[in-house]
């Protein structure tokens, strides 16, 4: 036990006099609607004479930024939020007495909007103006109990984000998050307006061809034929030059585009 007392002691020792630990957060939010901009904060030091941005399981940095004009700070900026985005960001920077620094803590990032691909994840985000509540997550319609969660507080607001997924078409539907004192949870609030997901299922692109053949002589009748191991309601036919408007075939895993050449 005295050993194991010690090292952490010994650890801090060595740190002295080292470049401080970054700190990372995200301006506005850390929870980003689809396709919004955001920008990655990192300060670290006055002597920094770069920064770094990692995402999480990316070897090499994202993003190499200069500090901002006489400051200990410099700004990543995401012009479009996406799930290609979303993820886990560190920031590191450089001095030239101490090299780099240890990396940040991690930043969680997510992207929201209404429509997600089965199979993917997804979290639900609920805030509220007081910050010593508990969220409670719930589906309408939905035989499952709510889920609860503790609220955090960012930027001076109670937050609670909560994880679904993988996901499958069970998952969509209208969900509402409801706050309850932290020392009564059978008491909630209002509902908060419906947020509705969507769970589209994944599909392997059709295949096209023609019948009799692609290389038709000008008067000869033309079939384009697409196909389609699930059963669609409605195809849609685009060539280069523009756009055919879909024809609605229900039921259908094939169905056939005449035309006159």
């Amino acid at each position: 036990m005295g050993g194991s007392a010690r090292t952490p002691t010994l650890t801090a020792l060595l740190c002295l006099g080292g470049s401080p630990k970054p700190f990372i957060w995200a301006d506005p939010s850390p929870v980003v609607t689809n396709g919004s901009p955001v920008t990655i904060w990192c300060q670290g030091s006055l002597q920094a004479d770069v920064y770094h941005l990692y995402k999480l399981r990316v070897s090499k940095p994202l993003k190499t930024e200069a500090p901002q004009d006489s400051s200990n700070k410099a700004a990543f900026f995401i012009e479009s939020m996406s799930t290609r985005t979303a993820g886990l960001y560190q920031c590191a920077y450089n001095t030239h007495r101490n090299g780099w620094s240890e990396l940040s803590d991690t930043l969680p990032l997510f992207v929201t909007g209404p429509v997600v691909a089965s199979g993917e994840n997804v979290s639900l985000s609920c805030s509220s103006e007081t910050t010593l509540d508990t969220f409670h997550l719930l589906k309408e319609g939905g035989a499952d109990p709510p889920t609860r969660m503790k609220s955090t507080t960012y930027h001076g607001r109670g937050q609670a984000v909560f994880p679904v997924g993988p996901v499958n078409t069970s998952h969509g539907g209208t969900y509402r998050c409801y706050v309850s004192p932290s020392f009564n949870s059978y008491v909630w609030s209002h509902p908060s307006d419906p947020l509705y997901l969507k769970v589209t299922d994944v599909y392997r692109e059709p295949t096209l061809s023609a019948h009799p053949g692609s290389l038709v002589l000008s008067g000869d009748n033309l079939t384009l034929w697409c196909h389609s191991k699930t059963s669609f309601d409605r195809f849609a036919l685009t060539k280069h030059e523009g756009f055919t408007a879909p024809d609605r075939l229900q039921g259908q895993h094939s169905p056939d585009f005449p035309r006159a050449m």
